[in-house]
């Protein structure tokens, strides 16, 4: 089979505005950025009217399990089946395109094109992100160096400056060196674009002018007698708002079998909240009579943060969950640390097959019992496969009670996924979603919230949370951020604050190292273990294999 980018580069697209009118919109709803991409200018209905379908997924091994791929082939089979379907999913990052996994395009014959733009830099929405966000950090230092007037301590400057791109060596830096016209020394740091606050905001806002009102909240620092400063005090949030203006409008594509997609918005699940824009949500649901929408990694956090955070922020609610599955993750999940799925013998591979089966119970769970949500199983089939490993997660599935389907997406496209889209279509006409519950209410105390979801989606005894994050949250409660959902960074690979611990670990602790307040984006960061929001390349990054031939055909992206 021909690569992702050679599919891409062969496949014949169809014009954007004939995309667009499968929606219902037409040329003055949109602002064009040449033949295949667009910006939806047209607002969305204040009560929209589709279902929405979130797919989420199992505890993932690193190169991930296909939720993008399923979440399209998906919503091509239902194209395909007469419903009027799209999809709304985030903005890749380039920071992952050129470092382990990869892009975010989906992959085989389930893609959103054009893969190459849309992974590189698209409509610029990413790079407005990162300039708006290191506006306010420039702004902050030229205050500091303007005498300062706002009384801010250096020491004591918590926003940090962004970049969308995989860089260890900026998560520590000292900058302002130099002579006195150069800035005052202080310690600094970069998070990646895809985990700033500038981001989620981004995602979170409902409208410019929430935008706009959002960014003034952000909190960039105290004073020397510990008062906050706002982005708003430093006059930032105007000038902010102006280079997001026109990035806030969801982009409009297709796949490779012309359904629309609105992408827009990248924040990391492990890291950040790790769902699209509400406004490309709300948007797609009042085009389309069936929605499908990701949340990034394992359900234990995109779903979960999409339940607690996204949703509940958007007013709206999902009525049907896909968890997928793969039997290369189930393998990794009962196999030993240092074992590998390809290297095991067949009947080692059923062995650990059956062992980390109890991974897939439990997310299966916790959307069924904690959140009160109908669930379907997507089984996302691999070429390594095997028959009798893919028939014994059916069973599994089948003696739990949970509607289960062999999702073939990636080979066959729509065709692939139509059982997944006949079930899923049964769901949402049989089975409620009224029984819906998040994880925690938001009159909870801070800690009360973390503790909610730690035990009640992770599973653990307890939480222990340090000295230093413990005052902050003491101090948040006391100032009026008590209301505030949390957003817990942690290691995508385990339901612990630990990547060793696979399977369903039960017994352990999580460790709350460390707090951030997100008071524009309007919930409290909370990084558990050793979680950092900067990544660093692999040894051997994507971006060795990424080329350009002489007339301009862009190369060895997946």
């Amino acid at each position: 089979m021909l690569s992702d980018i050679e599919i891409s580069n062969q496949a014949k697209l169809q014009k954007i505005m004939d995309i667009a009118a499968l929606l219902g919109l037409s040329g003055d709803d949109l602002d064009l950025y040449g033949s295949y991409m667009a910006k939806v200018t047209a607002p969305a209905a204040d009560e929209p009217k589709g279902k929405l379908v979130l797919v989420t997924a199992i505890t993932p091994t690193p190169y991930g399990e296909g939720k993008t791929t399923v979440s399209i082939g998906l919503a091509d089979a239902l194209r395909k089946q007469g419903v009027n379907a799209a999809l709304a999913l985030r903005e890749p990052s380039m920071g992952p395109v050129f470092g382990l996994k990869g892009g975010a395009c989906g992959g085989g014959l389930s893609q959103v094109l054009p893969m190459d733009k849309i992974n590189l830099h698209f409509t610029g929405d990413l790079h407005a992100i990162t300039s708006a966000n290191n506006l306010l950090c420039a702004m902050i230092d030229n205050s500091i160096h303007q005498g300062n007037p706002l009384n801010l301590d250096p020491r004591k400057v918590a926003f940090r400056r962004c970049m969308d791109m995989n860089d260890r060596q900026l998560r520590h830096i000292v900058d302002g060196l130099g002579t006195p016209k150069d800035g005052m020394p202080r310690e600094d740091g970069f998070d990646i674009t895809a985990a700033s606050e500038v981001m989620a905001v981004f995602c979170l806002a409902e409208s410019l002018e929430d935008l706009k009102k959002r960014l003034g909240r952000i909190v960039v620092g105290t004073t020397y007698d510990n008062r906050e400063v706002t982005c708003a005090e430093l006059g930032a949030a105007g000038a902010m708002t102006a280079l997001l203006k026109d990035a806030f409008r969801p982009n409009l594509v297709q796949t490779l079998y012309g359904t629309p997609c609105l992408v827009h918005g990248g924040p990391f699940a492990n890291i950040a909240h790790g769902c699209n824009s509400i406004a490309a949500t709300r948007l797609a649901m009042s085009l389309s009579d069936v929605t499908i929408t990701e949340a990034g990694f394992g359900a234990d956090l995109g779903a979960e943060k999409f339940i607690d955070i996204a949703s509940r922020t958007g007013n709206f609610s999902p009525d049907c969950v896909v968890l997928v599955a793969t039997v290369r993750a189930l393998i990794w999940h009962g196999l030993q640390p240092g074992e590998t799925p390809d290297a095991a013998t067949p009947e080692r591979r059923m062995e650990a097959l059956k062992a980390g089966l109890c991974n897939l119970q439990r997310h299966i769970s916790n959307v069924r019992d904690t959140w009160k949500l109908p669930v379907v199983v997507a089984l996302n089939r691999f070429t390594t496969d095997r028959e009798e490993e893919l028939e014994a997660v059916l069973q599994d599935c089948e003696a739990q009670g949970v509607t289960a389907s062999l999702s073939e997406a990636w080979g066959k496209g729509p065709d692939g996924a139509l059982d997944l889209a006949e079930k899923v279509m049964h769901t949402l006409a049989t089975v409620p979603a009224d029984t819906f519950e998040r994880t925690y209410p938001l009159d909870m105390p801070l800690r009360d919230k973390l503790l909610a979801v730690c035990k009640k989606v992770y599973r653990a005894d307890d939480i222990a949370i340090s000295d230093s994050a413990q005052k902050k949250l003491d101090a948040w409660q006391k100032n009026g951020y008590g209301d505030l959902p949390v957003c817990i960074a942690k290691t995508q690979y385990s339901f612990s604050d630990d990547m060793s611990l696979r399977g369903a670990p039960e017994g352990f602790t999580v460790h709350i190292k460390d707090v951030r307040l997100s008071a524009g984006a309007g919930f409290i960061v909370a990084f558990a273990g050793d979680i950092i929001a900067m990544p660093g390349m692999p040894k051997k990054p994507a971006a060795l294999q990424v080329d350009v031939q002489a007339d301009g055909t862009i190369e060895g992206l997946f």
